[in-house]
């Protein structure tokens, strides 16, 4: 578990038969809209 403390991980309905090129596109999609701390706070925005 120490090697994962930072991993992305993305987990999809599909089987690993089954997990054709969408469900990869849509697992990199998902991997694109996250938000990286990498353990820190989130930034704030100035209003």
């Amino acid at each position: 578990m120490w090697q994962a403390a930072y991993s992305e991980l993305v987990f999809v309905p599909q089987h690993w038969p089954d997990f054709d090129k969408a469900a990869l596109e849509g697992a990199i999609a998902e991997f694109g809209r996250r938000e990286r701390r990498f353990g820190g706070l989130v930034a704030k925005t100035a209003s």
